[in-house]
């Protein structure tokens, strides 16, 4: 089991690698940022840790970005080169392509483990999606 979960590094010759003691990490957490700041990324590395480290994880992912966690890369993959160099760089050095358990979640219960709620629950903006109301 691992007791520290890499998190960056600084990405030149004087940075050390950061990590997450285990005995430190919350039970919630928010990644914010702008556009492009690796947000996805830092969630995806932080999951996979905590899934190593045998913790259950749940990400709220409506876009899709993080599915990919279900599935091992490849260094066929036209990214292999980057992700690499870029995993060199930040003093990511046990970087390897792994999947990971995941159960998606599915309103509908049409391709994923269904949800249960109440319409109460919902509110009124997700129940108007679901029934696919317009304005009026």
């Amino acid at each position: 089991m691992t007791a520290e979960l890499f998190i960056g590094g600084g990405g030149d010759a004087y940075a050390v690698p950061q990590g997450l003691s285990l005995k430190y990490a919350n039970r919630h957490g928010l990644i914010a940022g702008a556009t492009g700041t690796g947000k996805t990324v830092t969630l995806q590395i932080l999951a996979e840790g905590f899934s190593n480290a045998g913790v259950p994880v749940f990400l709220s992912d409506v876009k899709g970005d993080l599915s990919g966690l279900a599935k091992s890369g490849s260094a066929d993959h036209k990214l292999h080169d980057p992700f690499m160099k870029r995993a060199g760089i930040i003093g990511f050095d046990d970087y390897a392509y792994n999947r990971f358990p995941v159960t998606f979640w599915d309103l509908f219960g049409d391709q994923g483990h269904p949800v249960r709620t109440t319409v109460a629950e919902m509110g009124p903006l997700l129940l108007s999606r679901l029934l696919e109301l317009s304005e009026p």
